[in-house]
C-alpha cells in the first residue's frame, strides 16, 4: 500500500470487461475523468485456468488463447494522442496464492525452453510479505501489475507478449504500490487496460513466469499534455533488492556477443550451482530464478562482448543455508 487515503470512483469486474489482445477497436468499459481512482479486479495470467489444487499435469490442458486476460480497457475523458497519461499505483491486493509455470519446450516461451521440455509448476502460498517455495525457501513479495498499457495505433488486434512502445507486456518488477507510471497516448481516450499481475519476480523473468496470481489493483489516472515521450517511463522507490536495502548475493556471469545467449549463461550457470550446493532440482532452480534472481547488464561497451550477471540473493534461503561468508552488512 502507498499509505495515503483516498476513495475509489469506479470499479471494474474483470467478469465484465476482459480481453486478450490490444485492440485501439474495442469498446470502453467505461469512461473516466483525469484525478478520478480506479480499482480493476484481474484474473491470473491463465485466465483462471489454474487454481491453487493445480498439478504439472494440468498444464496440457491450458489454452493459450486467453492467456494474459487484461481488466478493460477504460476510457480517458481528455487523452489525446501525443499526451501522456500518467496512472499512479496506489494498491495491489493479492488473494493469499500464486503459481510458477514451466510451460513445454515446444511453446518456446522461456530463457531456456529448449533445456526444460517438460512442464512443471509450483503453486505458492502469499502469507505475511512472503511467498513460500521449497526447503524453507521465502520470497518477500512486493506485487506489480506485469501488462499495464494502452491501445496502440495501429489497427488490429496485436499480441498482448511482445512489450510495446505504449507499454503492455512490461514486466518491470519495480511498478509497486506508490510507483508512477507515465505511457504516451496513442489513440483517443488511450483506452488503458491491466493484468498479468505478480506477487514477485526476478527482472528477466526467465522461465516465462513469476509469482502469477490474481489480484486487485488501484490506480489514480492523470494527462500530461505538457509531457512528451516515446516510450513508457516510470517513477519508483523500488525495492531494488528483496528486503529493499542492499543485501548479500551470490552472483553468476555470462560472457558473450548475443545478449540473450549471455544471458542463459548466467542463468544456467546459477542453476548448476542451485542443483550442486543448495540441494533444488533443475526445475525448482529454474522457476526460483524466474521469481527470485535479477539479470543485469554489467557491461556493453567492449565489443563484441556483454557481460550478464545473475543475481541470487541470500536472504531468501533459511540461514543455515547461506553463504554469505561474513558479508551481512
Amino acid at each position: 500500500m502507498s499509505g495515503e487515503t483516498y476513495s475509489v470512483d469506479h470499479q471494474v469486474s474483470a467478469d465484465d470487461a476482459v480481453h486478450s489482445s490490444w485492440d485501439n477497436d474495442l469498446e470502453p468499459a467505461l469512461t473516466v475523468a483525469p484525478g478520478d481512482v480506479v480499482r480493476f479486479d484481474c484474473r491470473d495470467a491463465t485466465n483462471g485456468q489454474l487454481g491453487p489444487g493445480s498439478t504439472a499435469e494440468d498444464i496440457a490442458a491450458i489454452d493459450v488463447e486467453p492467456i494474459h486476460p487484461l481488466t478493460g480497457p477504460i476510457a480517458v475523458e481528455g487523452a489525446r494522442p501525443g499526451d501522456v497519461l500518467e496512472i499512479e499505483l496506489l494498491a495491489l491486493e493479492h488473494e493469499g496464492w500464486g503459481q510458477t509455470l514451466i510451460l513445454p519446450g515446444s511453446m518456446e516461451l522461456g530463457l531456456l525452453a529448449d533445456e526444460f521440455p517438460e512442464p512443471d509448476l509450483y503453486v505458492w502460498e502469499l502469507e505475511d510479505g512472503v511467498a513460500r517455495f521449497v526447503d524453507g525457501i521465502e520470497v518477500p513479495i512486493d506485487p506489480f501489475p506485469g501488462v499495464i498499457g494502452v491501445a496502440p495505433a495501429e489497427d488490429g488486434a496485436h499480441s498482448t507478449f511482445p512489450p510495446q512502445s505504449v507499454g503492455g507486456n512490461l514486466d518491470i518488477k519495480h511498478l509497486t504500490a506508490g510507483s508512477r507510471l507515465f505511457l504516451p497516448v496513442a489513440v483517443e481516450d488511450a483506452l488503458f487496460s491491466i493484468g498479468d499481475c505478480h506477487a514477485a519476480q526476478g527482472d528477466g523473468e526467465v522461465c516465462g513466469t513469476g509469482i502469477e496470481a490474481p489480484m486487485t489493483v488501484t490506480c489514480r489516472f492523470g494527462l500530461r499534455s505538457e509531457m512528451s515521450i516515446e516510450q513508457p517511463q516510470f517513477e519508483t522507490t523500488g525495492p531494488f533488492t528483496p528486503t529493499g536495502r542492499d543485501e548479500p548475493m551470490y552472483g553468476t556471469t555470462g560472457i558473450g556477443d548475443d545478449l540473450r545467449e549471455a544471458s542463459g549463461v548466467a542463468i544456467r550457470q546459477l542453476i548448476d550451482h542451485m542443483e550442486a550446493e543448495r540441494g533444488l532440482s533443475r526445475s525448482e532452480a529454474y522457476m526460483l530464478c524466474s521469481a527470485a534472481v535479477d539479470l543485469k547488464v554489467s557491461e556493453a561497451v567492449n565489443a563484441p562482448n556483454w557481460v550478464v550477471s545473475a543475481y541470487l540473493p541470500e536472504s531468501i534461503f533459511p540461514e543455515e543455508r547461506r553463504r554469505s561468508h561474513g558479508l551481512e552488512r
